[in-house]
């Protein structure tokens, strides 16, 4: 697959595929932890995301497989668990994008989850442009969104939150057409205010502790941190609004 973490489309024992991060990728082993947290926690506010799961990959398919290695060095990819990512349908049957022309992308089913993830996307400090793909189901016609990519959140390996006003962003600014002020965010925003601690606690419980070196100190941290920021998010998604990159241009 494309991007920076060289992921691998698999197919698992549930008879599914997924888009399979692993652990030895270019980005770093956090990448894998920030992806199963944030897809669980940005899926318990109503963002789209694709269903998480950790994927074991074992030593003997990666032996006999000769393309399962990291780019870079052609180093084999690491055995043990990955991250999934599970991917809309079977790829012989679903068509996916990431890109779809301005007409198109105007008459997407769901466009107002690009102002739900960026919410999410505020709230956990996404150093990485916005990322979705694009399918339809079945004989729909039009296509909808979903939100891929969270490796970024907590500053990736970082696991801390430099915030600034365009990160998070979705690059094309026409699917925030019909942003007409902070109520256009508010549903999302109100399910990240009324979080309390225990999802966030239950959504880490299933990282594997070798996805963040073993550090429960730095975990609790984290969840910490973010369970603070939960109130940032009007004033993050204010700021963004006055930018000189004006991402909402029918904001009232």
């Amino acid at each position: 697959m494309r991007g920076g973490a060289q992921a691998h489309l698999m197919r698992c024992a549930d008879e599914e595929y997924y888009v399979v991060k692993f652990k030895n990728n270019p980005q770093g082993v956090r990448i894998l932890a920030n992806e199963l947290l944030a897809t669980r926690l940005a899926a318990r506010i109503g963002v789209p995301t694709a269903q998480a799961a950790v994927v074991e990959v074992r030593e003997g398919l990666i032996r006999h497989t000769e393309d399962l290695v990291v780019q870079m060095g052609r180093a084999p990819c690491a055995a043990g668990f990955q991250f999934g990512s599970r991917y809309p349908g079977a790829p012989a049957e679903t068509v996916v994008y990431d890109f779809l022309p301005e007409e198109q992308l105007c008459e997407v089913l769901n466009l107002d989850a690009f102002c739900g993830v960026l919410a999410f996307d505020k709230w956990s400090c996404n150093t990485n442009g916005r990322q979705a793909i694009f399918f339809r189901c079945g004989s729909e016609l039009r296509y909808q969104a979903q939100m891929i990519d969270h490796g970024f959140c907590f500053n990736a390996g970082e696991w801390n939150f430099p915030d600034a006003p365009l990160r998070g962003l979705y690059a094309r600014h026409r699917v925030y057409g019909g942003v007409r002020g902070l109520q256009s965010f508010e549903p999302w925003i109100a399910r990240i205010e009324k979080l309390d601690a225990a999802p966030l606690e239950e959504a880490a419980s299933a990282i594997p502790p070798e996805w963040y070196e073993g550090n429960q100190e730095a975990l609790e941290r984290l969840l910490e941190q973010l369970f603070r920021r939960r109130n940032l998010v009007r004033d993050l998604i204010v700021s963004a609004w006055k930018s000189s990159a004006q991402p909402f241009p029918n904001w009232k």
